[in-house]
C-alpha cells in the first residue's frame, strides 16, 4: 500500500492540476500553432503588406488595377490571419468558431450594404434644387 503524506510533493502536484481546475489545463484537442507556423504566418503577412505598398509607391500598375489588387491581397491576408493566427480550419472541433465567424460576416455584410444603400438613396433624393436655401 502506497500512502503519501498530505503535504508531499506528489500530493500537491495532483491537487494543483486539472482535478481542481478542469478548465485551466490543456485546452483539449484545439491546436495551438507551433513557432514555425507563427513565423510562416508572420512572413506571409509582411509580404502581403509590402506588395501593395510597393505597387503604389512605384506606380507598377495602372491606377484602375491598383485598388482591386490591394483589395484582393487584403482578402488573402485575412485568410492568412484566420489560418495561422486564429487556427480556424474545417475540423470538427472548429464548428462553433466557424459558425460564429460566418454569422459575423453576414452581420457585417448587412451593415455595409445597408449603409451604402442608405447613402446612395440620400444622395439621389437630396437633389440641389430641393435643399432649403435654393442651392
Amino acid at each position: 500500500m502506497n500512502v503519501e503524506a498530505p503535504g508531499s510533493r506528489s500530493a500537491r502536484a495532483r491537487i494543483s492540476g486539472a482535478a481542481i481546475h478542469p478548465g485551466h489545463g490543456h485546452h483539449g484537442e484545439a491546436s495551438h500553432g507551433s513557432v514555425r507556423s507563427y513565423l510562416t504566418g508572420f512572413a506571409l503577412s509582411v509580404v502581403l503588406t509590402a506588395i501593395p505598398f510597393v505597387l503604389v509607391m512605384t506606380h507598377a500598375l495602372p491606377a484602375q488595377s491598383v485598388v482591386p489588387t490591394i483589395i484582393g491581397l487584403g482578402l488573402v491576408q485575412i485568410i492568412v490571419h484566420l489560418i495561422y493566427f486564429l487556427h480556424m480550419n474545417g475540423s470538427s472541433s472548429q464548428v462553433w468558431n466557424n459558425a460564429a465567424f460566418v454569422f459575423t460576416l453576414v452581420v457585417v455584410g448587412i451593415l455595409v450594404c445597408g449603409s451604402l444603400w442608405i447613402m446612395y438613396h440620400l444622395n439621389v433624393n437630396m437633389m440641389p434644387g430641393m435643399m432649403p436655401g435654393g442651392q
